[in-house]
């Protein structure tokens, strides 16, 4: 079947992780409800964005992957039938932490995880501090509606992490994201943020043919340590076509369950009329392995 409806769970995020758990998987049963194959939640969904500040207390929140909340979220999928992407901060070791995705069949089964490649370190966003870079490479998750090209919130804004998705035969591109603006900025600086976000994970669906699944968190959250003034996330989590058409898209201030139905079939037509594959001059490439050409 070429056909996928898919569900996106734009929520906000308290400190009570069982409370933002019980809302997310009331989501996933709504979207079951209205036949949702693939449900995905956003990035680090079961409590706030801790990474607001640096803290070793906050390491307390990961679990171990399979653990706790992959025991949980894997009953959800098998109840309601749907292959879910979640995302989890990760205790691998002591001291070894990572930000990752895990995809579950429809039978509860692990699909697969993906640990987020690029870590960015920014006023409110320290999260190289909690993170270890993945070591998984990009590798899509086989799953029964498709190969899941999951990718993680930082890593939607390079191209290079979405084509390598695409080589490697992804049926689409997911990131599940936390992103918001800094209240602090003015109204044009905002819009811009914003823009450039859709806009460069529109591109990725263009480029590389295949249709991307972009889903935010909502809602103002504090910074803990009371130094910044917190992070407004800016939802508007979307679903974009295989050439960076806007399907469904949500609102920026609100809490949503974003149901819309992708044709996978419209890849190949697109890519037979657009063969950028086809066209790539990979003999040429080879100074993208270097940092910058000096």
């Amino acid at each position: 079947m070429s056909k996928l409806s898919v569900a996106l769970v734009q929520q906000s995020c308290t400190a009570d992780k069982d409370l933002n758990l019980a809302k997310s998987i009331e989501n996933i049963r709504k979207a079951s409800v209205l036949g949702a194959r693939l449900v995905v939640l956003q990035e680090l969904h079961a409590g706030p964005y801790f990474c607001q500040n640096e803290d070793t207390a906050h390491f307390d929140l990961a679990e171990p992957i399979p653990g706790p909340t992959t025991e949980l979220l894997g009953g959800v999928a098998r109840e309601f039938g749907v292959v879910l992407v979640s995302s989890l901060f990760e205790r691998r070791a002591p001291g070894l932490y990572h930000n990752t995705a895990v995809v579950f069949e429809k039978d509860g089964s692990m699909a697969g995880t993906y640990r987020k490649m690029h870590i960015p370190d920014d006023p409110g966003y320290y999260e190289k501090f909690y993170f270890t870079p993945g070591d998984l490479g990009f590798e899509p998750i086989r799953t029964s509606v498709g190969k899941l090209g999951v990718l993680v919130c930082w890593d939607q804004w390079y191209p290079e992490a979405a084509r390598l998705m695409a080589l490697a035969g992804a049926d689409l591109l997911i990131y599940p994201t936390a992103i918001g603006w800094d209240p602090r900025d003015d109204d044009d600086e905002k819009i811009r943020q914003k823009e450039a976000w859709i806009t460069i994970q529109r591109g990725h669906a263009v480029a590389n043919g295949i249709p991307v699944v972009s889903v935010n968190r909502v809602g103002h959250e504090a910074d803990p340590s009371g130094v910044l003034p917190g992070s407004q996330f800016w939802g508007s989590s979307f679903v974009a076509g295989p050439q960076g058409e806007i399907i469904a898209q949500a609102s920026n201030d609100g809490e949503e369950l974003l149901i819309a139905e992708l044709d996978l079939a419209r890849s190949e037509a697109v890519r037979r009329i657009w063969p950028f594959l086809r066209d790539r001059r990979i003999d040429a490439y080879g100074d993208l392995l270097r940092r910058y050409r000096d």
